[in-house]
Protein backbone atom coordinates (compact mmCIF):
# COMPACT_ATOMS: atom_id res chain seq x y z
CA UNK A 1 0.00 0.00 0.00
CA UNK A 2 0.89 3.38 -0.83
CA UNK A 3 0.81 6.65 1.73
CA UNK A 4 0.99 9.39 -0.23
CA UNK A 5 3.60 12.64 0.85
CA UNK A 6 3.07 16.21 0.37
CA UNK A 7 6.39 17.39 0.58
CA UNK A 8 9.18 14.73 -0.45
CA UNK A 9 11.51 16.70 -1.74
CA UNK A 10 13.91 18.28 0.95
CA UNK A 11 10.63 18.31 2.88
CA UNK A 12 9.70 21.88 1.07
CA UNK A 13 6.36 22.13 -0.53
CA UNK A 14 8.18 25.07 -2.61
CA UNK A 15 10.71 22.42 -4.21
CA UNK A 16 8.38 19.75 -4.25
CA UNK A 17 5.95 21.74 -5.62
CA UNK A 18 8.92 23.04 -9.00
CA UNK A 19 9.63 18.91 -9.11
CA UNK A 20 5.91 17.36 -9.57
CA UNK A 21 5.13 20.57 -11.64
CA UNK A 22 7.11 19.27 -14.40
CA UNK A 23 5.14 16.66 -16.31
CA UNK A 24 2.60 19.42 -16.83
CA UNK A 25 5.82 21.46 -18.43
CA UNK A 26 6.73 19.03 -20.33
CA UNK A 27 3.70 18.55 -22.01
CA UNK A 28 2.76 22.10 -22.84
CA UNK A 29 6.54 22.68 -23.92
CA UNK A 30 6.38 19.88 -25.98
CA UNK A 31 2.86 21.00 -27.37
CA UNK A 32 2.87 24.82 -27.32
CA UNK A 33 6.83 25.16 -28.03
CA UNK A 34 8.18 22.12 -30.11
CA UNK A 35 4.97 21.70 -31.76
CA UNK A 36 5.22 18.00 -31.17
CA UNK A 37 2.00 15.88 -31.95
CA UNK A 38 -0.52 15.56 -29.06
CA UNK A 39 -0.35 12.00 -28.94
CA UNK A 40 3.21 11.87 -28.76
CA UNK A 41 3.33 14.93 -26.12
CA UNK A 42 0.96 12.91 -23.96
CA UNK A 43 2.42 9.81 -23.49
CA UNK A 44 6.39 11.29 -23.04
CA UNK A 45 4.26 13.63 -20.51
CA UNK A 46 2.90 10.50 -18.89
CA UNK A 47 6.25 8.66 -18.28
CA UNK A 48 7.84 12.10 -16.99
CA UNK A 49 4.74 11.52 -14.62
CA UNK A 50 5.89 8.31 -13.70
CA UNK A 51 9.40 8.69 -13.16
CA UNK A 52 8.37 11.79 -11.00
CA UNK A 53 6.34 9.72 -8.87
CA UNK A 54 8.88 6.80 -8.46
CA UNK A 55 12.04 8.91 -7.96
CA UNK A 56 10.80 11.76 -5.76
CA UNK A 57 8.04 10.37 -4.42
CA UNK A 58 8.92 6.86 -3.40
CA UNK A 59 6.05 5.23 -4.76
CA UNK A 60 6.07 1.23 -6.26
CA UNK A 61 6.40 1.14 -9.88
CA UNK A 62 3.74 -1.47 -10.17
CA UNK A 63 1.77 1.37 -7.64
CA UNK A 64 2.44 4.08 -10.32
CA UNK A 65 1.60 1.58 -13.89
CA UNK A 66 -1.34 0.42 -12.44
CA UNK A 67 -2.16 4.08 -11.46
CA UNK A 68 -1.48 4.87 -14.75
CA UNK A 69 -3.74 2.18 -16.09
CA UNK A 70 -6.85 3.49 -14.80
CA UNK A 71 -6.72 6.71 -15.72
CA UNK A 72 -6.00 5.38 -19.40
CA UNK A 73 -9.28 2.90 -19.11
CA UNK A 74 -10.76 6.12 -17.80
CA UNK A 75 -10.26 8.25 -20.35
CA UNK A 76 -11.88 5.65 -22.46
CA UNK A 77 -14.87 5.14 -20.30
CA UNK A 78 -16.51 7.17 -19.96
CA UNK A 79 -15.08 10.61 -21.29
CA UNK A 80 -14.41 9.28 -24.85
CA UNK A 81 -17.36 7.00 -25.29
CA UNK A 82 -19.05 10.56 -25.51
CA UNK A 83 -17.15 11.49 -28.12
CA UNK A 84 -17.09 8.78 -30.23
CA UNK A 85 -20.81 8.50 -30.24
CA UNK A 86 -21.20 12.18 -30.86
CA UNK A 87 -19.03 11.96 -33.53
CA UNK A 88 -21.13 8.64 -34.92
CA UNK A 89 -24.09 10.49 -35.02
CA UNK A 90 -22.60 13.01 -36.89
CA UNK A 91 -20.86 11.11 -39.66
CA UNK A 92 -23.96 9.70 -40.52
CA UNK A 93 -25.64 13.03 -41.05
CA UNK A 94 -22.73 13.97 -43.07
CA UNK A 95 -23.03 10.70 -44.81
CA UNK A 96 -27.33 10.88 -45.68
CA UNK A 97 -26.68 14.74 -46.71
CA UNK A 98 -28.63 15.89 -43.72
CA UNK A 99 -25.88 17.35 -41.98
CA UNK A 100 -25.58 19.79 -45.93
CA UNK A 101 -29.50 20.88 -44.60
CA UNK A 102 -28.34 21.54 -41.37
CA UNK A 103 -26.08 23.83 -42.53
CA UNK A 104 -28.44 25.53 -44.93
CA UNK A 105 -30.94 26.23 -41.92
CA UNK A 106 -28.03 27.98 -40.02
CA UNK A 107 -27.48 29.89 -43.28
CA UNK A 108 -30.62 31.30 -43.39
CA UNK A 109 -30.49 32.56 -40.07
CA UNK A 110 -27.08 34.69 -41.28
CA UNK A 111 -24.83 34.40 -43.90
CA UNK A 112 -22.31 36.18 -42.22
CA UNK A 113 -19.91 33.95 -41.21
CA UNK A 114 -19.02 36.49 -37.71
CA UNK A 115 -22.72 35.40 -37.06
CA UNK A 116 -22.71 32.08 -37.72
CA UNK A 117 -19.44 31.25 -35.51
CA UNK A 118 -21.88 32.99 -32.09
CA UNK A 119 -24.72 31.28 -33.60
CA UNK A 120 -23.15 27.31 -34.10
CA UNK A 121 -20.08 27.63 -31.41
CA UNK A 122 -21.64 29.66 -28.62
CA UNK A 123 -25.34 29.15 -28.71
CA UNK A 124 -25.66 25.87 -30.18
CA UNK A 125 -22.41 24.49 -28.87
CA UNK A 126 -23.93 25.17 -25.20
CA UNK A 127 -27.04 23.27 -26.34
CA UNK A 128 -24.53 20.38 -26.82
CA UNK A 129 -22.18 20.94 -23.98
CA UNK A 130 -25.38 20.86 -21.59
CA UNK A 131 -26.48 17.78 -22.97
CA UNK A 132 -23.15 16.00 -23.18
CA UNK A 133 -20.22 17.75 -22.67
CA UNK A 134 -16.93 16.29 -22.77
CA UNK A 135 -15.63 17.13 -26.11
CA UNK A 136 -18.84 16.96 -27.89
CA UNK A 137 -19.56 20.51 -28.74
CA UNK A 138 -15.87 21.39 -29.77
CA UNK A 139 -16.17 18.46 -31.99
CA UNK A 140 -19.46 18.92 -33.64
CA UNK A 141 -19.25 22.54 -33.81
CA UNK A 142 -15.59 23.16 -35.48
CA UNK A 143 -16.82 20.98 -38.34
CA UNK A 144 -20.02 22.62 -38.69
CA UNK A 145 -18.21 25.47 -39.06
CA UNK A 146 -15.52 24.19 -41.79
CA UNK A 147 -19.35 23.47 -43.73
CA UNK A 148 -19.95 27.56 -42.99
CA UNK A 149 -16.73 28.02 -45.01
CA UNK A 150 -14.34 28.43 -42.10
CA UNK A 151 -10.70 27.42 -42.30
CA UNK A 152 -10.14 24.20 -40.68
CA UNK A 153 -7.70 25.77 -37.65
CA UNK A 154 -10.29 28.87 -37.02
CA UNK A 155 -12.86 26.46 -36.71
CA UNK A 156 -10.83 24.67 -33.93
CA UNK A 157 -10.18 27.64 -32.39
CA UNK A 158 -13.57 29.03 -32.45
CA UNK A 159 -15.41 26.00 -30.75
CA UNK A 160 -12.73 25.71 -28.54
CA UNK A 161 -13.14 29.57 -27.42
CA UNK A 162 -16.68 29.14 -27.32
CA UNK A 163 -16.89 26.21 -25.14
CA UNK A 164 -15.84 27.94 -22.06
CA UNK A 165 -18.70 29.58 -20.22
CA UNK A 166 -21.20 27.01 -20.43
CA UNK A 167 -18.53 24.62 -19.00
CA UNK A 168 -19.28 24.37 -15.26
CA UNK A 169 -23.00 23.79 -16.11
CA UNK A 170 -22.22 21.05 -18.82
CA UNK A 171 -23.30 17.21 -18.94
CA UNK A 172 -26.63 18.22 -17.01
CA UNK A 173 -24.75 20.08 -14.22
CA UNK A 174 -22.52 16.66 -13.00
CA UNK A 175 -19.42 19.38 -12.84
CA UNK A 176 -21.50 21.43 -10.29
CA UNK A 177 -23.41 18.21 -8.92
CA UNK A 178 -20.03 16.50 -7.88
CA UNK A 179 -18.69 19.58 -6.45
CA UNK A 180 -21.36 19.47 -4.14
CA UNK A 181 -20.60 15.52 -3.50
CA UNK A 182 -16.64 16.27 -2.66
CA UNK A 183 -17.74 19.44 -0.27
CA UNK A 184 -20.73 18.14 0.89
CA UNK A 185 -22.64 21.63 -0.08
CA UNK A 186 -25.78 22.08 -1.72
CA UNK A 187 -25.43 21.62 -5.49
CA UNK A 188 -28.35 23.94 -5.82
CA UNK A 189 -26.14 26.74 -3.43
CA UNK A 190 -22.79 26.22 -5.38
CA UNK A 191 -24.89 26.49 -9.00
CA UNK A 192 -25.94 29.94 -7.72
CA UNK A 193 -22.52 30.97 -7.10
CA UNK A 194 -21.29 30.23 -9.96
CA UNK A 195 -23.74 31.40 -11.55
CA UNK A 196 -23.31 35.05 -10.55
CA UNK A 197 -19.55 34.24 -12.20
CA UNK A 198 -19.47 32.50 -15.31
CA UNK A 199 -22.40 34.77 -16.71
CA UNK A 200 -20.01 37.41 -16.64
CA UNK A 201 -17.65 35.54 -18.58
CA UNK A 202 -20.79 34.68 -21.15
CA UNK A 203 -20.90 38.34 -21.85
CA UNK A 204 -17.49 38.61 -23.40
CA UNK A 205 -17.04 35.26 -24.88
CA UNK A 206 -18.90 35.81 -28.24
CA UNK A 207 -16.71 39.17 -28.82
CA UNK A 208 -13.95 37.45 -28.44
CA UNK A 209 -15.60 35.15 -31.05
CA UNK A 210 -15.74 37.76 -33.83
CA UNK A 211 -12.48 38.99 -33.38
CA UNK A 212 -11.00 36.02 -33.99
CA UNK A 213 -13.03 35.45 -37.57
CA UNK A 214 -12.53 39.33 -38.31
CA UNK A 215 -10.21 40.94 -36.07
CA UNK A 216 -11.21 44.73 -35.10
CA UNK A 217 -13.42 45.13 -38.37
CA UNK A 218 -15.61 42.11 -37.35
CA UNK A 219 -15.76 43.48 -33.30
CA UNK A 220 -17.03 47.24 -34.81
CA UNK A 221 -19.34 45.81 -37.58
CA UNK A 222 -21.25 43.24 -35.33
CA UNK A 223 -20.50 43.58 -31.46
CA UNK A 224 -24.37 44.52 -31.14
CA UNK A 225 -25.13 41.06 -32.03
CA UNK A 226 -22.21 39.43 -29.87
CA UNK A 227 -22.91 41.49 -26.86
CA UNK A 228 -26.38 40.42 -27.30
CA UNK A 229 -25.98 37.42 -27.27
CA UNK A 230 -23.53 36.86 -24.70
CA UNK A 231 -25.52 38.91 -22.27
CA UNK A 232 -29.13 37.42 -23.07
CA UNK A 233 -27.01 33.80 -22.09
CA UNK A 234 -25.66 35.19 -19.34
CA UNK A 235 -28.86 36.49 -17.90
CA UNK A 236 -30.70 33.41 -18.51
CA UNK A 237 -27.94 31.61 -17.02
CA UNK A 238 -27.67 33.55 -13.79
CA UNK A 239 -31.80 33.50 -13.58
CA UNK A 240 -31.67 29.57 -14.18
CA UNK A 241 -28.60 28.68 -11.96
CA UNK A 242 -30.07 31.09 -9.05
CA UNK A 243 -34.05 30.49 -9.42
CA UNK A 244 -34.86 27.70 -11.85
CA UNK A 245 -32.70 24.64 -12.19
CA UNK A 246 -28.98 23.97 -12.18
CA UNK A 247 -29.34 21.20 -14.31
CA UNK A 248 -30.84 22.69 -16.53
CA UNK A 249 -28.99 25.69 -16.86
CA UNK A 250 -27.54 25.66 -20.36
CA UNK A 251 -30.30 24.36 -21.77
CA UNK A 252 -32.52 27.25 -21.05
CA UNK A 253 -29.16 30.21 -21.41
CA UNK A 254 -28.29 28.47 -25.13
CA UNK A 255 -32.36 28.31 -26.40
CA UNK A 256 -32.85 31.48 -25.08
CA UNK A 257 -29.71 33.38 -26.81
CA UNK A 258 -30.30 31.62 -29.92
CA UNK A 259 -34.18 32.99 -29.74
CA UNK A 260 -33.02 36.67 -28.52
CA UNK A 261 -30.80 36.65 -31.72
CA UNK A 262 -32.66 35.66 -34.08
CA UNK A 263 -34.94 38.16 -33.35
CA UNK A 264 -32.27 40.84 -33.42
CA UNK A 265 -31.28 39.92 -37.15
CA UNK A 266 -34.94 40.62 -38.03
CA UNK A 267 -34.26 43.91 -37.18
CA UNK A 268 -30.74 44.53 -38.00
CA UNK A 269 -28.37 43.27 -39.97
CA UNK A 270 -24.42 44.43 -40.09
CA UNK A 271 -23.41 46.57 -42.49
CA UNK A 272 -21.12 44.19 -44.30
CA UNK A 273 -21.49 40.69 -44.55
CA UNK A 274 -18.25 38.21 -44.06
CA UNK A 275 -19.03 35.48 -46.19
CA UNK A 276 -17.83 32.07 -46.66
CA UNK A 277 -17.23 28.97 -49.05
CA UNK A 278 -20.65 28.41 -50.28
CA UNK A 279 -20.51 25.23 -51.49
CA UNK A 280 -18.51 23.16 -49.23
CA UNK A 281 -19.19 20.16 -48.46
CA UNK A 282 -17.54 17.95 -45.52
CA UNK A 283 -16.60 14.51 -45.15
CA UNK A 284 -15.74 13.32 -41.37
CA UNK A 285 -12.34 15.04 -40.49
CA UNK A 286 -12.46 18.03 -42.96
CA UNK A 287 -13.68 19.55 -45.87
CA UNK A 288 -13.47 18.27 -49.20
CA UNK A 289 -11.91 20.72 -52.27
CA UNK A 290 -14.48 20.09 -54.58
CA UNK A 291 -18.52 19.51 -53.96
CA UNK A 292 -19.66 16.51 -55.46
CA UNK A 293 -22.23 16.13 -57.99
CA UNK A 294 -25.06 14.98 -55.20
CA UNK A 295 -24.07 17.86 -52.86
CA UNK A 296 -24.73 19.94 -55.91
CA UNK A 297 -28.01 18.63 -56.86
CA UNK A 298 -29.14 19.20 -53.29
CA UNK A 299 -27.66 22.68 -53.61
CA UNK A 300 -29.77 23.51 -56.30
CA UNK A 301 -32.76 23.24 -54.73
CA UNK A 302 -34.52 23.63 -51.90
CA UNK A 303 -35.13 21.80 -48.83
CA UNK A 304 -38.11 20.51 -47.79
CA UNK A 305 -40.05 20.74 -44.64
CA UNK A 306 -39.61 17.20 -43.90
CA UNK A 307 -35.58 17.30 -44.35
CA UNK A 308 -35.51 19.93 -42.31
CA UNK A 309 -36.75 18.33 -39.77
CA UNK A 310 -34.61 14.86 -40.40
CA UNK A 311 -31.49 16.99 -40.12
CA UNK A 312 -32.57 18.12 -36.85
CA UNK A 313 -33.71 15.16 -35.98
CA UNK A 314 -30.75 13.39 -34.28
CA UNK A 315 -30.42 16.80 -31.86
CA UNK A 316 -33.88 16.30 -30.97
CA UNK A 317 -33.58 12.72 -30.19
CA UNK A 318 -30.71 13.84 -28.10
CA UNK A 319 -32.44 16.12 -26.03
CA UNK A 320 -35.84 14.00 -25.72
CA UNK A 321 -33.45 11.07 -24.62
CA UNK A 322 -31.34 13.10 -21.91
CA UNK A 323 -34.32 14.62 -21.02
CA UNK A 324 -35.87 11.48 -19.94
CA UNK A 325 -32.96 9.87 -18.42
CA UNK A 326 -33.05 12.48 -15.18
CA UNK A 327 -36.67 11.13 -14.66
CA UNK A 328 -36.75 9.84 -11.84
CA UNK A 329 -37.97 6.20 -12.50
CA UNK A 330 -36.30 5.92 -15.55
CA UNK A 331 -33.39 7.11 -13.99
CA UNK A 332 -33.33 4.50 -11.35
CA UNK A 333 -33.92 1.66 -14.07
CA UNK A 334 -30.07 3.18 -15.84
CA UNK A 335 -28.55 3.21 -12.35
CA UNK A 336 -29.73 -0.49 -11.54
CA UNK A 337 -26.86 -2.03 -13.63
CA UNK A 338 -24.01 0.29 -12.21
CA UNK A 339 -21.16 -0.90 -10.07
CA UNK A 340 -18.25 0.50 -8.21
CA UNK A 341 -15.08 -1.83 -8.44
CA UNK A 342 -12.12 -0.94 -6.50
CA UNK A 343 -9.39 -0.90 -9.63
CA UNK A 344 -7.34 -4.27 -8.88
CA UNK A 345 -4.50 -4.41 -7.22
CA UNK A 346 -4.28 0.03 -6.82
CA UNK A 347 -4.24 0.32 -2.49
CA UNK A 348 -3.08 4.18 -2.12
CA UNK A 349 -4.01 5.84 1.34
CA UNK A 350 -3.86 10.01 1.52
CA UNK A 351 -0.83 12.02 3.51
CA UNK A 352 -3.47 11.96 6.63
CA UNK A 353 -3.66 8.32 6.31
CA UNK A 354 -7.21 7.33 5.03
CA UNK A 355 -8.05 5.50 2.25
CA UNK A 356 -7.87 7.22 -1.41
CA UNK A 357 -11.17 7.21 -3.28
CA UNK A 358 -8.91 7.34 -6.31
CA UNK A 359 -8.62 3.64 -6.95
CA UNK A 360 -12.70 2.95 -6.91
CA UNK A 361 -13.75 3.15 -10.52
CA UNK A 362 -17.35 3.42 -11.24
CA UNK A 363 -18.54 1.02 -13.94
CA UNK A 364 -22.15 2.61 -14.68
CA UNK A 365 -23.17 0.90 -18.54
CA UNK A 366 -26.47 2.49 -19.10
CA UNK A 367 -26.24 5.65 -17.36
CA UNK A 368 -23.36 7.23 -18.86
CA UNK A 369 -23.40 10.10 -21.12
CA UNK A 370 -22.39 8.17 -24.00
CA UNK A 371 -24.54 5.19 -23.75
CA UNK A 372 -27.01 7.64 -23.90
CA UNK A 373 -25.78 9.15 -26.91
CA UNK A 374 -25.36 5.72 -28.47
CA UNK A 375 -29.21 4.95 -27.54
CA UNK A 376 -29.31 8.49 -29.33
CA UNK A 377 -27.32 7.17 -31.97
CA UNK A 378 -29.36 3.89 -32.95
CA UNK A 379 -32.82 6.21 -32.87
CA UNK A 380 -31.24 8.80 -35.13
CA UNK A 381 -29.82 6.34 -37.73
CA UNK A 382 -33.91 5.16 -37.69
CA UNK A 383 -34.56 8.48 -38.23
CA UNK A 384 -32.42 8.96 -41.23
CA UNK A 385 -33.31 5.86 -42.82
CA UNK A 386 -29.45 4.06 -42.04
CA UNK A 387 -29.47 1.07 -42.11
CA UNK A 388 -27.49 -1.55 -40.07
CA UNK A 389 -24.37 -2.24 -42.78
CA UNK A 390 -24.23 1.57 -43.39
CA UNK A 391 -24.03 2.66 -39.54
CA UNK A 392 -21.24 0.30 -38.91
CA UNK A 393 -19.42 1.68 -41.45
CA UNK A 394 -19.74 5.09 -40.35
CA UNK A 395 -19.10 4.13 -36.76
CA UNK A 396 -15.92 2.36 -37.91
CA UNK A 397 -14.72 5.61 -39.86
CA UNK A 398 -15.65 7.39 -36.51
CA UNK A 399 -12.94 5.24 -34.55
CA UNK A 400 -10.29 5.62 -37.29
CA UNK A 401 -11.15 9.49 -37.97
CA UNK A 402 -10.33 9.78 -33.50
CA UNK A 403 -7.29 7.23 -33.46
CA UNK A 404 -4.72 9.44 -32.53
CA UNK A 405 -6.97 11.15 -30.04
CA UNK A 406 -8.12 8.44 -28.44
CA UNK A 407 -4.32 7.93 -27.61
CA UNK A 408 -3.80 11.18 -26.27
CA UNK A 409 -6.81 11.57 -24.41
CA UNK A 410 -5.87 8.04 -22.83
CA UNK A 411 -2.49 9.16 -22.14
CA UNK A 412 -3.49 12.64 -20.49
CA UNK A 413 -6.01 10.74 -17.98
CA UNK A 414 -3.27 8.20 -17.53
CA UNK A 415 -0.65 11.13 -16.66
CA UNK A 416 -4.05 12.99 -14.52
CA UNK A 417 -4.14 9.70 -12.76
CA UNK A 418 -0.59 9.26 -11.90
CA UNK A 419 -0.17 12.34 -10.71
CA UNK A 420 -3.68 12.31 -8.54
CA UNK A 421 -2.28 8.88 -6.74
CA UNK A 422 1.83 9.85 -6.23
CA UNK A 423 0.71 13.23 -4.54
CA UNK A 424 1.78 15.57 -6.91
CA UNK A 425 -1.69 17.36 -7.38
CA UNK A 426 -1.91 17.62 -3.98
CA UNK A 427 1.63 19.40 -3.84
CA UNK A 428 0.51 21.77 -5.84
CA UNK A 429 -2.97 22.56 -4.71
CA UNK A 430 -1.32 22.74 -0.60
CA UNK A 431 1.24 24.84 -2.23
CA UNK A 432 -0.80 27.41 -3.48
CA UNK A 433 -3.20 27.02 -0.99
CA UNK A 434 -0.61 28.60 1.45
CA UNK A 435 -0.89 32.45 -0.28
CA UNK A 436 -3.86 33.03 3.01
CA UNK A 437 -6.33 36.04 1.50
CA UNK A 438 -4.29 36.12 -1.38
CA UNK A 439 -5.83 32.26 -2.07
CA UNK A 440 -8.98 33.69 -3.82
CA UNK A 441 -7.31 35.35 -6.32
CA UNK A 442 -5.19 31.64 -7.19
CA UNK A 443 -8.61 29.91 -6.69
CA UNK A 444 -9.87 30.14 -10.05
CA UNK A 445 -5.87 29.19 -11.07
CA UNK A 446 -6.11 25.70 -9.04
CA UNK A 447 -9.15 24.80 -11.37
CA UNK A 448 -7.80 25.85 -14.57
CA UNK A 449 -4.81 23.43 -13.92
CA UNK A 450 -7.25 20.66 -12.85
CA UNK A 451 -9.00 20.90 -16.12
CA UNK A 452 -5.74 21.90 -18.06
CA UNK A 453 -4.59 18.09 -17.05
CA UNK A 454 -7.84 16.22 -17.30
CA UNK A 455 -9.91 17.87 -19.99
CA UNK A 456 -12.86 17.97 -17.62
CA UNK A 457 -13.95 20.26 -15.04
CA UNK A 458 -15.99 17.38 -13.31
CA UNK A 459 -12.34 16.06 -12.51
CA UNK A 460 -10.75 19.01 -11.46
CA UNK A 461 -13.53 19.62 -9.13
CA UNK A 462 -13.69 16.32 -7.87
CA UNK A 463 -9.80 16.53 -7.66
CA UNK A 464 -9.18 20.39 -6.07
CA UNK A 465 -13.17 21.22 -4.18
CA UNK A 466 -12.05 19.55 -0.69
CA UNK A 467 -8.99 20.98 -0.96
CA UNK A 468 -10.10 24.29 -1.66
CA UNK A 469 -12.88 24.39 1.21
CA UNK A 470 -9.68 23.70 3.48
CA UNK A 471 -7.81 26.57 2.52
CA UNK A 472 -11.02 28.81 2.28
CA UNK A 473 -11.14 27.55 6.06
CA UNK A 474 -7.54 28.38 7.01
CA UNK A 475 -7.54 31.77 4.92
CA UNK A 476 -10.64 32.93 6.44
CA UNK A 477 -12.54 32.64 3.25
CA UNK A 478 -15.81 31.73 1.87
CA UNK A 479 -15.69 28.40 1.36
CA UNK A 480 -18.58 28.16 -1.15
CA UNK A 481 -16.50 31.26 -3.01
CA UNK A 482 -13.56 29.02 -3.41
CA UNK A 483 -15.75 25.80 -4.68
CA UNK A 484 -17.42 28.17 -6.93
CA UNK A 485 -14.33 29.31 -8.46
CA UNK A 486 -12.57 26.34 -8.68
CA UNK A 487 -15.47 25.13 -11.22
CA UNK A 488 -15.54 28.38 -12.52
CA UNK A 489 -11.98 29.23 -13.49
CA UNK A 490 -12.00 25.12 -14.71
CA UNK A 491 -13.89 25.95 -17.40
CA UNK A 492 -11.15 28.19 -18.75
CA UNK A 493 -8.57 24.97 -18.74
CA UNK A 494 -10.51 23.10 -21.28
CA UNK A 495 -9.74 25.32 -24.21
CA UNK A 496 -5.98 24.27 -23.74
CA UNK A 497 -6.37 20.42 -22.60
CA UNK A 498 -4.40 18.32 -24.66
CA UNK A 499 -7.77 16.11 -24.82
CA UNK A 500 -9.58 18.79 -26.29
CA UNK A 501 -6.59 19.74 -28.35
CA UNK A 502 -6.81 16.32 -29.89
CA UNK A 503 -10.71 15.78 -30.30
CA UNK A 504 -10.19 19.74 -31.85
CA UNK A 505 -7.36 18.42 -34.35
CA UNK A 506 -8.82 15.20 -35.12
CA UNK A 507 -12.68 16.48 -36.31
CA UNK A 508 -11.08 19.43 -38.61
CA UNK A 509 -8.55 17.18 -40.29
CA UNK A 510 -5.55 18.55 -38.45
CA UNK A 511 -4.20 15.69 -37.02
CA UNK A 512 -0.71 16.38 -35.75
CA UNK A 513 -1.27 20.64 -35.56
CA UNK A 514 -2.52 20.71 -31.93
CA UNK A 515 0.39 22.88 -30.88
CA UNK A 516 -0.85 25.59 -33.80
CA UNK A 517 -4.27 25.80 -32.38
CA UNK A 518 -2.92 25.48 -28.95
CA UNK A 519 -0.85 28.90 -29.68
CA UNK A 520 -3.93 30.33 -30.64
CA UNK A 521 -6.10 29.73 -27.80
CA UNK A 522 -3.55 29.75 -24.92
CA UNK A 523 -3.82 33.94 -24.68
CA UNK A 524 -7.43 33.94 -24.39
CA UNK A 525 -7.66 31.27 -21.74
CA UNK A 526 -5.38 32.98 -19.74
CA UNK A 527 -6.81 36.59 -20.22
CA UNK A 528 -10.51 35.15 -19.28
CA UNK A 529 -8.59 33.22 -16.45
CA UNK A 530 -7.37 36.65 -15.46
CA UNK A 531 -10.53 38.12 -15.44
CA UNK A 532 -12.25 35.35 -13.46
CA UNK A 533 -9.42 35.67 -10.64
CA UNK A 534 -10.14 39.46 -10.11
CA UNK A 535 -13.36 38.18 -10.45
CA UNK A 536 -13.33 36.07 -7.37
CA UNK A 537 -10.48 38.25 -5.46
CA UNK A 538 -13.69 41.15 -5.59
CA UNK A 539 -16.17 38.84 -4.61
CA UNK A 540 -14.20 37.28 -1.15
CA UNK A 541 -14.14 41.62 0.09
CA UNK A 542 -16.56 43.99 0.50
CA UNK A 543 -16.62 45.57 -3.06
CA UNK A 544 -18.55 42.61 -4.44
CA UNK A 545 -18.92 40.13 -1.39
CA UNK A 546 -22.84 40.83 -1.79
CA UNK A 547 -22.35 38.51 -4.81
CA UNK A 548 -21.76 35.46 -2.29
CA UNK A 549 -25.36 33.72 -1.43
Amino acid sequence: MYRQVLDPVAHSLAWSSLIAALPLITLFVLLGILRMRAWLASIIALAVSVVIAVWAYSMPVGQALLAGSEGAVFGFFPILWIVINAIWIYTMTVETGHFDVLRRTFAQVSDDQRIQAIIIAFSFGALLEALAGFGTPVAITSVMLIAMGFKPIKAAVVALVANTAPVAFGAMAIPIITLGGVTHMSSDTLGAMVGHQTPILAVFVPLVLVFIVDGRRGLSQTWIAALTAGAAFGLAQWITSNHLSVPLTDIVASLFSVVVLVALLRVWQPGETLGGAEASTVIAGGAADEPTPEFAGRVARPDSWAEVVRAWAPYAIIIVVFVLAQINPIKGWLDEPTRTVNWPGLHITSASGTASALPQFKINWLNAAGSLLLISGVLSALALKVNVGRALRAYWATLVQLRWAIVTVMAVLGLAYVMNASGQTITLGTWMAGAGGFFAFLSPVLGWLGTAVTGSDTSSNSLFGALQVAAADKANLSPLLMAASNSSGGVLGKMVSPQNLAIAAAAVGMDGKEGDIFRRVILWSLVFLAGICVLALLQSVAVLSWMVP
